[in-house]
């Protein structure tokens, strides 16, 4: 991993964010990045102070293992650890926090012990007694040297061997400067000599009193011993706990150096999603002063970027890998995260560097090889590679290299390449899974531009190139005219080749699209004309049956003997044949009162068009081509034989005055959720919304669901995402329409 970040250019970015750690450590954050991203944005909302340094505490467990004994600074250090989470508990945090916090149960034992400490790591005054007793003898003994010393000094026969008058302290005894033949007026012993020839003379008197000291102190460190020995084995028995508490404060420490890095350095999180995609949206890389931002969208599994020299390709590069690189670790990173996107990928690769070395007798290209041989026994993984046809003949690696990187693409490698192939880029152009980016060179000012166009193989700009960097124009004059016309014409139909097998790769795919399209218009057309059929054949039925039930009724009259029956019977076949006229004529009419209507159907309502959502008795209810649903008399659509045309269609709705772009689902059940949900959409539908912001709040979880479950099944939710932490983060959706 060190070497991955350092040819990414990431040490002293990372070096900052340890800094902001208690305690170094992996950058690795095992399980869910969603899951460690929700207790950082819990704690963005918490105000508590960030934990001091602690020692790592492994070595110790391991002691502790073993039924050995800590000395007093390393207990201390299990002390922050305990004190530190007995301070975050009495926060009494909700949420996620306190569900996590509350399962920390500390042993009154060890809370005991932490309270016997001061802040400075020493024992507080009257827990142990004895100890008490031993160090106000050595207060004692202090005090009562200083006064003899304050004494010696000033007595007055000492006055003219006295250098200065100050208590000096050499080898950690107070002593005092003197000239010589100090002896006939003081007793004591020298400890050392000034550089001007003076003496370091501790008295007699004081030394006697060192003694007392130092035997005190011998008596102060064995009953610290004793105490030590007493409080590890207390510990000993609290083992597993202790392990626990560390790792947790480990995870915490995490958390909280990832957050206060993120507001000292204005950063964003951006957590890897489940696919592969990559989009970067104004992301800087942080090795750069005054970066120019890189934004891209990466969705293909081979991004090949050429063009000029020095344009920036391997920077490009190295920003799309430091990128996954930190998202894959939870780092903060500076990015517009609300517009970026990107994948989880199990492994991180960057061929970067000339692999020659000469102590390992092998070639730039050999050792090229010995880096892919490796990379292909990798799946699913990111990879970088700069400079792909470095060491070889051009010919010979783009037919090499096109079936190694097509070998990838079958294991579900990502790769990102810089090259000056041109022949490899045209190889691989006509390839769908591969993803083409030029370098932009402004020819007038003989600059790169730092900048890139998608879709398009650049030129290198070799020779221009050399003149920026100081090479004779003559020098240059002449290598174009070496190089020749035809090798340029040759390149230029390289690249308008591959230009041409875009297209027509492009061409392709929509012609299909148009097929496809048409095949199911095709399809929906035999379906309505085999309903119309049915409904033909059907009411041909119903006037067969009318008519001869009429034809039976006047035949009966004519047995009639009374001319009050026949007239009666004559008057029922009238009423038979009337009726059957009346039915012919209304399914005659354009209206679709006796309509048979199917779900899914496209019907046309009004100036729109749309699709039926379900059926009822007299009435239906239909969802417009823009998304909003309503409920209509069967009397007032049409069927309509061709699918809706969203982008040719214009619908005059008047907007809702009270129409609002955040929606507060707080306190609601599901179904009221829904309800409300489904009115706000279609209100900022017709309001012409184009990004809508819907609070649901965190609690148990369900409405969150439910909201995430319903924005995923609208067919006019473009996209939706956790809003930023001040704008409610995971208690809250950002919808794009």
């Amino acid at each position: 991993m060190q070497n991955l970040i350092k040819q990414l250019d990431l040490e002293g970015f990372l070096k900052s964010f340890e800094g902001f750690l208690a305690r170094p450590k992996e950058l690795f954050l095992q399980g869910d990045s969603k899951i460690h991203l929700r207790y950082i944005q819990a704690l963005e909302t918490l105000h508590f102070t960030p934990p001091k340094p602690v020692q790592n505490l492994e070595s110790q467990l391991a002691l502790l293992k073993k039924f050995g004994f800590l000395k007093l600074e390393e207990i201390f250090e299990f002390v922050k650890i305990i004190r530190y989470f007995n301070y975050l508990k009495n926060l009494k945090c909700e949420g996620i926090l306190g569900e996590w916090f509350s399962q920390i149960l500390i042993p009154n034992s060890l809370l005991e012990v932490s309270k016997s400490f001061l802040e400075n790591g020493n024992l507080k005054e009257g827990i142990y007694l004895e100890l008490d007793s031993i160090n106000a003898a050595i207060e004692c003994i202090k005090r009562e040297t200083s006064q003899t010393l304050n004494q010696i000094l000033n007595q007055n026969k000492l006055n003219p061997y006295l250098v200065d008058r100050q208590i000096h302290l050499i080898n950690g005894e107070e002593c005092l400067l003197l000239k010589a033949g100090f002896h006939h007026i003081l007793k004591g012993q020298i400890l050392n000599r000034s550089a001007s020839g003076f003496f370091y003379v501790l008295p007699q008197s004081i030394a006697h009193l060192k003694d007392k000291h130092n035997e005190l102190n011998n008596k102060k460190e064995e009953q610290i011993f004793y105490l030590c020995r007493e409080i590890s084995s207390l510990l000993t028995k609290h083992l597993l706990f202790l392990n626990f508490i560390n790792k947790e404060f480990d995870r915490f420490d995490n958390y909280q150096a990832r957050l206060h890095f993120a507001r000292a350095k204005s950063l964003e999180f951006l957590a890897p999603k489940s696919d592969s995609t990559i989009i970067l949206n104004e992301f800087r890389h942080p090795a750069l002063k005054n970066p120019k931002s890189v934004s891209l969208e990466f969705k293909e599994q081979i991004l090949m970027i050429t063009g000029v020299n020095a344009g920036g390709k391997t920077m490009l590069l190295k920003s799309i890998l430091s990128a996954a690189f930190l998202a894959k670790h939870l780092i903060p990173l500076p990015i517009n995260a609300h517009k970026s996107s990107i994948g989880n990928f199990k492994a991180l690769n960057l061929i970067l560097e000339d692999p020659q070395n000469s102590k390992n007798d092998i070639s730039t290209f050999g050792g090229r090889m010995l880096q892919f041989s490796k990379i292909l026994r990798e799946k699913e993984g990111l990879i970088g590679v700069d400079e792909i046809e470095l060491g070889t003949d051009s010919d010979e690696a783009a037919s090499l290299f096109k079936v190694l990187l097509e070998n990838l693409m079958q294991k579900g490698s990502k790769i990102i390449i810089t090259t000056h192939h041109k022949r490899l880029a045209a190889l691989m152009a006509g390839d769908s899974r591969v993803q083409l980016l030029a370098a932009l060179f402004d020819e007038k000012r003989e600059m790169p531009t730092f900048s890139f166009l998608s879709g398009t193989i650049g030129k290198s700009y070799a020779f221009e190139t050399a003149l920026r960097y100081g090479i004779p124009k003559s020098l240059v004059n002449e290598a174009k005219i070496l190089y020749g016309e035809d090798k340029e014409k040759l390149n230029a139909l390289i690249e308008n080749s591959s230009r041409l097998e875009m297209k027509l790769q492009s061409e392709i795919a929509k012609a299909k699209q148009k097929t496809a399209t048409l095949e199911q218009r095709i399809i929906h057309l035999k379906d309505k004309e085999e309903a119309l059929e049915q409904a033909f054949l059907k009411h041909q039925k119903e006037l067969e049956s009318s008519y001869t039930e009429a034809i039976n009724a006047a035949k009966a009259a004519i047995k009639e003997q009374s001319p009050q029956a026949i007239h009666r019977q004559i008057s029922f076949a009238n009423k038979l044949l009337n009726a059957a006229k009346n039915t012919n004529s209304k399914e005659s009419q354009p209206t679709q009162t006796m309509q048979a209507f199917k779900v899914g159907e496209s019907i046309k309502y009004r100036h729109h068009h749309g699709t039926i959502l379900s059926l009822h008795k007299n009435k239906v209810r239909i969802e417009l081509e823009d998304g909003i649903k309503i409920e209509v008399s069967k009397r007032e659509i049409k069927p309509y034989g061709n699918a809706p045309k969203p982008p040719q269609t214009k619908i005059q709705v008047q907007a809702p005055q009270n129409a609002s772009v955040v929606l507060d689902l707080h306190g609601l059940r599901a179904d009221e959720a829904i309800e409300k949900l489904e009115e706000f959409i279609s209100n900022s539908l017709i309001a012409g919304f184009d990004e809508v912001l819907i609070y649901h709040g965190i609690g148990t979880g369900r409405l969150s669901v439910v909201v995430r479950d319903f924005l995923k099944s609208h067919p006019k939710v473009m996209d939706f995402t956790d809003a930023p932490p001040k704008a409610g983060g995971f208690g809250a959706k950002i919808v794009k329409l």
